[in-house]
């Protein structure tokens, strides 16, 4: 029985819309497990998952163990996690993040090294920020489109600083499959995915119908907004440029001291 997981978030729940509605057959029978990212971040890293959604930056501690998917990823090309605070003026220092092995914290420190990271829930950042228990926080899934509505100020879009250092799109989270299932049945995921995120374009308006269920109070229109960015060609195939990112953002990462050497292999 496969182990698959991704996150309760608009654009997973596209790409997994296929799957999840039996129009598309996975190789062998599974179990859907749906969590935030960090958490499958860290059952991944325990290697607790046969099949799931995990960060870039978390593939740098389980990339002898996974094979990344070629398709399923999620890039902005030159957009990506927000840096937002609710103060007038003033230094920051402490900026909360979605998690230790997210992209978005990772990203945080290769922009901003002179600030101090607080570990929240994604779904928490914005209170801690308004109420002031931090001078700012990085915004991922929803939260990137919805928080000028807020009052909140942009400090920095990681992605824009990700695109202006390297010219690349911003590989924030892959698709992984475990090694030990063999390469033939890891091929195999890899094609029902594909094949899923097909059908989910072919049936736009039911998918995007069944995305804004997780999409946490965002209208119809706005899902579609927010899927479409990160549902995008690089999802479908992430292509040389895609891997190219990939590895650059963890070779920086690896120089910086934060995380340690990973050579990815792809399906």
């Amino acid at each position: 029985m496969l182990k698959v997981a991704h996150s309760p978030d608009a654009d997973d729940a596209y790409m997994f819309y296929g799957i999840a509605t039996g129009a598309v057959k996975m190789p062998m029978p599974f179990v859907e497990f749906l969590s935030d990212i960090e958490t499958l971040n860290r059952l991944a890293l325990e290697e607790l998952l046969d099949v799931s959604a995990v960060s870039t930056h978390a593939l740098a501690y389980i990339c002898d163990r996974y094979y990344v998917m070629s398709v399923g990823a999620s890039m902005g090309e030159g957009y990506g996690p927000v840096v937002v605070t609710a103060k007038e003026g003033g230094e920051i220092k402490y900026v909360a993040v979605p998690g230790r092995y997210t992209t978005a914290a990772l990203l945080t420190k290769l922009a901003l090294p002179h600030v101090k990271t607080v570990e929240i829930p994604f779904d928490k950042i914005i209170d801690a920020v308004r109420a002031g228990v931090v001078d700012a926080g990085v915004l991922i899934h929803e939260g990137q489109i919805t928080y000028q509505r807020l009052g909140l100020k942009k400090v920095i879009d990681l992605g824009e600083w990700w695109r202006e250092e390297t010219g690349l799109p911003t590989p924030l989270g892959l698709d992984v499959v475990r090694k030990a299932l063999g390469l033939q049945t890891a091929k195999a995921v890899a094609e029902a995915l594909s094949q899923s995120i097909k059908y989910a374009d072919e049936n736009r308006v039911e998918a995007l119908r069944y995305a804004q269920k997780f999409s946490r109070g965002l209208t119809l229109e706005e899902t579609a907004r927010f899927v479409d960015m990160y549902v995008n060609a690089y999802t479908r195939d992430m292509g040389q440029r895609g891997r190219e990112a990939v590895e650059e953002l963890l070779i920086r990462a690896h120089k910086a001291g934060h995380v340690p050497a990973c050579h990815p292999e792809y399906i």
